[in-house]
Parts: structure tokens; sequence; C-alpha cells
């Protein structure tokens, strides 16, 4: 059985997370030539969305051998936007490395990522990439990462110099300096004399934070006993294993400075696939097959890929697994694939035509069995949307098939069909997001799309009670038409919907007419007197008259329709829109500013409160208009470093401030 470590490398945009994967490729002599997100020949990001963009854009898996080892490492995106993908995948390794830049001022970026690693148990480390860059004392730097982390962090190595002044680094378990040299190992030596002193310190609080979790090293500590470089090695190891720290190291991608170190550390320190699989409660010796897919796939071709992780057992081509039978095994280098004919358990390969496989579902033999309960990311709700429909009419058949299989790809996507607008709405987690999702429709599908910003569905009410009178006659030289109603409109309290009611007597309108009386005022309250649907209404039917031979249900309807169009402009119509209960979450240091913001959104602020399990972070329920929404999520972010997030929900219709009203139905007037 071949030993697995599967690695995700994470991290917010422009770390250098791809970077980092093109030098880890070239220093094991997986690639001869590397390359560069400037020039768009990496491994990764090798889609047409993520050259246009030198971003991220999905995750990437390459698998290779090294030193014993079998290796895949997914580089995930580093958008907010993007979140979902590097959620799915974190449920399938065995480590993370967070990669960061040495800007104090940027490291907020990293606090919903840390909370997430710290939540879910996932064993991580820092790389501090692009030192030659570094401003800001390195002390500040790792001063602002404790501040995000609620592991301890132990500096596994220390910076020689920074900026263009950066010569290498010191290795505080062995204390030996080394050299760095562009893309070629580095060279032991001297430590520098100016150094010793921080060196000391540094190693001093490394095995200080190790003895915490380790009484035998505590003991040799308070003895004045130096722990050998195995013991200290082993305790790196089984505290990285458990989460209990996070080693901190430091270097430049593209240099490849640190990254040999950083690979070596992994090899030795970071969990073995089989523990990751018992810790989820799974034997990964067991006959049993167990896997889960991370992520799914669709080339333009049509075809589709679903990368897995293999918990337990041995995959085989051919099986089938959740009634699906496996159409290939393949290990991914980037775009390129390998066949396999099988994978072992540890294992993370893309498996094809397993259509009606979702993201994060378990795969299995199905034989009966209870089906593990495997952890799943959380589904991330949706907070911008536009409205979106083919450039040609013609393709609006292959609409619906196309964005199905553009959700299966990107879960973090939904979409509805607003009646009430006629508009199909694409929702997802940014701008960004969506015209990443509306690329890949023209790419992959064949099917441009146009999009504009959703209309708000807007209703309307009644402030005042009518009576109103409405009469149909219509003589067409055979049997004519003619009914006739007088109807009593009167308002609803706010969310009570429509009622309709009868109080006739006499006969003056035949029961078998009624219904068509009904349903003309049903028909009239789907586009009132401002142009909306109308709610929050009672009509009741209180005297009518009707011709033996002319009078037909039809004719009730039309003068319903009637009765309705005099009266409602005499019950004074408002115009309501939709209000969405949201809670906001911040860091703390911006709290202020995000009120301002809700308040310059015309929202109401119901109260706020620290977070639960964020430290430092402010969480802020309020009401806003479902029109003020569209950018929120833009602006927030703007306000807060990028991390500000929020959850909505409908939650009830509000008169419209008056002259907001007025701008409404003036662009409604123009637009229709």
């Amino acid at each position: 059985m071949n030993s697995f470590r599967n690695i995700a490398l994470v991290g917010p945009y422009s770390s250098g997370k791809t970077t980092l994967l093109e030098s880890l490729l070239h220093v094991t002599e997986v690639t001869t030539r590397k390359g560069s997100v400037k020039e768009g020949n990496t491994v990764g990001d090798a889609s047409a969305e993520a050259r246009e963009r030198q971003m991220s854009t999905e995750v990437t898996a390459a698998s290779f051998e090294h030193g014993g080892l079998s290796f895949t490492f997914l580089d995930c995106p580093g958008s907010v936007e993007l979140l979902q993908e590097t959620l799915n995948c974190l449920v399938g390794v065995d480590a993370a490395v967070v990669v960061c830049e040495p800007e104090p001022q940027k490291v907020l970026t990293l606090a919903p990522l840390f909370q997430t690693l710290d939540e879910w148990e996932i064993p991580h480390l820092v790389f501090i990439n692009k030192m030659d860059r570094a401003n800001s004392p390195f002390s500040e730097v790792l001063d602002a990462l404790k501040q995000v982390s609620s592991r301890p962090l132990v500096l596994h190595q220390y910076p020689i110099g920074q900026n263009e002044d950066l010569q290498g680094f010191i290795d505080l378990v062995s204390e030996q300096a080394f050299h760095y040299h562009p893309d070629s190992p580095a060279d032991p030596m001297p430590l520098p004399a100016e150094l010793a002193d921080q060196e000391k310190a540094a190693h001093t609080e490394m095995l200080e934070a190790l003895a915490d979790f380790d009484d035998h090293l505590l003991e040799e500590l308070l003895e004045d006993i130096e722990p050998p470089q195995s013991e200290v090695l082993q305790d790196l190891k089984t505290e990285l294993g458990a989460d209990l720290i996070v080693p901190v190291f430091v270097g430049v991608a593209e240099a490849g400075y640190g990254v040999r170190p950083l690979l070596d550390a992994l090899e030795k320190e970071a969990p073995e696939a089989n523990d990751t699989a018992k810790s989820r409660e799974l034997e990964p010796s067991s006959d049993r097959l167990v896997a889960q897919v991370l992520k799914n796939y669709f080339s333009p071709q049509g075809g589709k890929l679903s990368l897995v992780r293999v918990w337990q057992g041995t995959l085989t081509d051919g099986m089938i697994l959740n009634q699906v039978r496996v159409g290939g095994i393949y290990r991914l280098l980037g775009q390129q694939q390998k066949t396999l004919t099988q994978a072992e358990a540890g294992d993370i390969v893309a498996l094809s035509r397993l259509d009606g496989v979702k993201t994060g579902d378990t795969l299995v033999v199905v034989d009966g069995s209870a089906v593990p309960d495997l952890p799943t990311a959380q589904q991330l709700e949706p907070v911008y949307s536009l409205a979106i429909a083919p450039r040609d009419r013609k393709d609006e058949v292959k609409l619906s098939s196309a964005v199905s299989k553009l959700l299966e790809e990107d879960p973090s996507l939904s979409w509805e069909h607003r009646e009430t607008t006629h508009e199909i709405i694409l929702w997802g987690q940014g701008d960004i997001h969506l015209k990443i999702a509306i690329d890949r429709l023209g790419r992959k599908h064949k099917l441009p799309i146009k999009t504009h910003t959703p209309h708000v569905p807007y209703k309307e009410s009644i402030r005042k009670s009518a009576s109103s009178h409405g009469r149909y006659k219509h003589q067409t030289g055979g049997h004519g038409q003619f009914g006739d109603v007088r109807l009593d409109i009167k308002p609803k309290a706010r969310g009570e919907g429509f009622t309709f009611k009868e109080t006739i007597v006499g006969g003056v309108v035949p029961r078998q007419y009624i219904p068509g009386v009904e349903m003309g005022v049903r028909e009239f309250l789907q586009h009132g007197v401002l142009g909306f649907p109308i709610v929050d209404i009672d009509v009741t039917l209180t005297d009518g008259s009707y011709h033996s031979v002319d009078s037909s249900e039809q004719a009730f309807k039309q003068a319903a329709r009637i009765a309705m169009q005099s009266g409602l402009p005499n019950c004074q119509p408002v115009l309501l829109e939709p209000i969405e209960r949201v809670i906001l979450s911040t860091p703390t240091k911006f709290t202020s500013q995000v009120l301002r913001l809700i308040s310059n959104h015309r929202g109401q602020v119901l109260g706020y409160e620290g977070k639960s399990g964020w430290d430092s972070w402010d969480e802020i329920s309020a009401y806003l208009p479902m029109a003020e929404m569209q950018s929120l999520i833009i602006e927030l972010r703007s306000l807060t470093q990028g991390v500000g997030f929020f959850i909505w929900r409908d939650d009830h219709l509000e008169e419209v401030p008056d002259k907001v009203a007025e701008r409404v139905l003036a662009r409604v007037e123009t637009e229709f």
C-alpha cells in the first residue's frame, strides 16, 4: 500500500498558491520547466476563465510520486467569491498549507479561513510567501498572524534578511542557517552573529509551544536539557496532526526559496492519509469501498470528471458506485490525465461519467449496508444575482440543461424562475463569480448569455376602502353578453393576503356566475393600478344584476374587472417592496462603518453583538429593502478587506417611501 499525502494550497487571492504549486512540481522534477501565471503556462489555472483573469477560478489537482510518497496537491482559488470550491475540497485533504504575503494589513483576510480550518480541525501550516517584498518587520507579520489564529503559531524557520536583502533562513529545529539559491537547494551557512539572539529566542519559543502539549519535553526544558532533534520533529508531527499547532515557514515561491524545506516538512510532519481516514472512523484496509466527491468538472466537449477521495477499500475501473458505473479512473496533473486501473485508500483521483453524482456525495457499492456519514462542506448562501437570458431566443430550450450542468460543477451557484418579473435569476457569491459562470456557459455549453440587474418584485396594496360598480354589456347580433356587479374593496393588514367574499341575497347574481366574478377580480390583481401585483386586499361582491339570456360566467368576469379598474384608484394605491432580514458578520474594527452602510441603504438596524466563536467579530441584525441589496456584498467586502459576509431571508413587505416610489414608478413607465 502506498503512503499518501493530500494537501490543499489555500490562501487569499494573489498570495502565490499557483506559483508555489509550480515550484513544487519543478523541484520534484515532475515538470522540466516552471510555468508562470503571467505567461499563462502553469499546470494550474489552465482554463480560459483563469488565464484571462490571471487567477484561480476552480480547484486544480496535481498528483505525483516523490520520496516514496504519493502526493496530491489541490490548488484552491483565493477569491472570497470562490470560497465554496475551497470548502468542498478541504473535507478530503490531510492537511492544508495557508499561503500568505508578509503584509500585516492583509493578514485579516485569513481570518475566515483560519476559523474554518480550526473549526473543522484540519491540520495546517503557514507559508509566508514573497519574503523578498516584505516591507514590515517579520515580528509584525507574525503578530498579525497570531491575531487571526486560535491555534498557537510555531516558527519552524526564521528569515535572514528581507526585501532585496533576503539571503536565507534559519531552521529552528537544527538551528542551522541556510543560504538561498534560485530554483536550487539552499546551502548551509554560518549563523549571522546579529541574529543570534533572535534565533535563540525563537528556538526557545518554539520548544515552549511544543512543551504545552508534551510533559516530557516540558520536564527537559525545566531541567535546562536541550531535547534531541528527533524528539522535536516527532512533537511537531504529533501536534500538527492533532491540529494543536500551526508551523510557520517562509520563502519566495517564484524563486524556489523555501519550497524544498516546506516539501520536506510535508513528507515528515504532515498527517498520513490513513490517519485522516481513521479520524473519520473509517478503516482504510477494509474491503468495502468508500469514496467522496470533492469536485465535478465538465469539459467543453461535455464529458464529466469527478474528483474523489478514496477513504476506504480499493476502487477499480468499471465498479458500480451509487448505481452508476465508473467510466474510467485517472490521476490528474492539471488538465493532464493518466489512466489507472485502480486506486487505493488515501488516493485522490478523477472518475469519468458519474452522471447524477454531486459534490459531497459519498460513493459506495450499494449492498444494503449503512452508508458512512462523512463530513461535507457547508453550503454558502447566495448573496449576489443577475437576470440571465440566451442572446439568441432559439437557445432558450438549451438553458435549463446548461445551467444544471453549471450548478453540478459549481454548487455555490443557484437559479430560480421569478414568476412575478418573468426573469431567470442566477445566484452566486459576487460579480466575479457570476461573470465566470456566464463565461463557462458560453465556452463549455455554447450558450452565449446576456444579463441585467434583476427587477425588484414590487407589489402594491391600498390604504382605504371604496365601493365600485362594473357593468359589461356587449351585443354581437345573436346572444349578447351581460354582467353587472357591485364590489366593496377594503385593505387588509400586511401579510394577510387576498380574500373574496359575497353577500348576495335574492339571487341578483346567480350562484353559477359568482366564480366568474372572483376570477375577474383575481386576474385584475395580477397587474394593478401601479403596474404590480396587488396583495393584502379584501373584495366583497355585494350586489349586481343579470340577464336571463345574455348573462354568462365570462360576462361577469369582465364586469368584475371593470369594477376593479374603476374602484382601485379610489383606494389610495400604495407601492410595496420586499424587506429582507439580514445578519451581517464583520470584524469589530469595521462595525461602525458597516452600521453606516446599513443606514445608507435605507436599512433598519435591529441590534448587534459579538459573533459567537469568532474573536473580535460582531454580528449585526438588520432589515434592508431588496432594492438596496444588489451591491451590498460588494460594498461590505470593500469596507472589511474582503472578509465581511452576510446571510439573508425574505421577511415582509413594506410601503416604499414616497420619493423612492416616485422614482420607481417613473422608471417603470419609461421601461414599459
